[in-house]
């Protein structure tokens, strides 16, 4: 293949594809959908295989970035024009927590486990469920959060701590499975983590979804 053929096949498909773009909107790269993201690559794929294959011409990568915009154009223009298309095609937003309590059924449906929105929490600056009143998975797979109130939340007074000292919450129990190195890090067994569960009711630790240690309070406990 020469050189030239390279160039030329090169810059038409940097234009197919700016054109493309512009057509398609403006969307942001944090705002992408799964969908936006696997067609992006998809056409980019399109286009890079095109390149360095010597039995495709510009036609075909033309074709091949024109048909496959197109159909992204049309799904586009579907989502805008008709209401009814959008969860379909975008999806929906799911609420992960409501009132304080972890949805675990929209979670699983959502294939999301306790790591992960614990550490998607973390990014917005939330250690703790217990500051949560409520959290929205989003399409693009961000998570937005309402924190409680103050009136809702301990106060560092009631917890017998100064303003300096800093409190992270420790996970215990995780989807019916107790974590034993967390559980040593705090210089507990399990004799003391089912004492714990006995006081609030619960004789075994296969019912709790999740359980958060915090030092000098009461373990914070949602059952399955």
């Amino acid at each position: 293949m020469h050189f030239g053929s390279i160039f030329v096949e090169t810059l038409f498909g940097f234009i197919v594809l700016f054109i493309m773009t512009k057509l398609l909107g403006k969307t942001q790269i944090r705002q992408l959908t799964a969908f936006d993201f696997i067609s992006a690559l998809v056409l980019g794929e399109l286009v890079g295989n095109a390149l360095y294959d010597d039995q495709v011409g510009i036609t075909h990568i033309g074709f091949a970035v024109i048909l496959w915009g197109g159909l992204l154009y049309l799904t586009e223009w579907l989502s805008q024009k008709y209401k009814g298309t959008r969860a379909l095609i975008e999806g929906m937003p799911s609420i992960v927590i409501h009132k304080g309590e972890l949805q675990r059924e929209e979670m699983k449906k959502n294939r999301l486990d306790i790591n992960q929105l614990l550490h998607m929490l973390r990014l917005k600056d939330v250690f703790s469920i217990q500051e949560v009143d409520y959290a929205i998975l989003e399409t693009d797979g961000t998570v937005s959060v309402l924190k409680k109130t103050d009136e809702q939340q301990p106060t560092r007074r009631d917890l017998n701590l100064s303003p300096k000292e800093v409190v992270l919450p420790i996970t215990l129990i995780n989807d019916g499975e107790i974590i034993y190195d967390n559980l040593a890090e705090i210089n507990r067994d399990q004799d003391w983590l089912n004492q714990q569960l006995n006081s609030q009711n619960i004789s075994s630790y296969k019912q709790i979804f999740y359980a958060e240690y915090i030092e000098n309070e009461p373990l914070y406990i949602q059952t399955m």
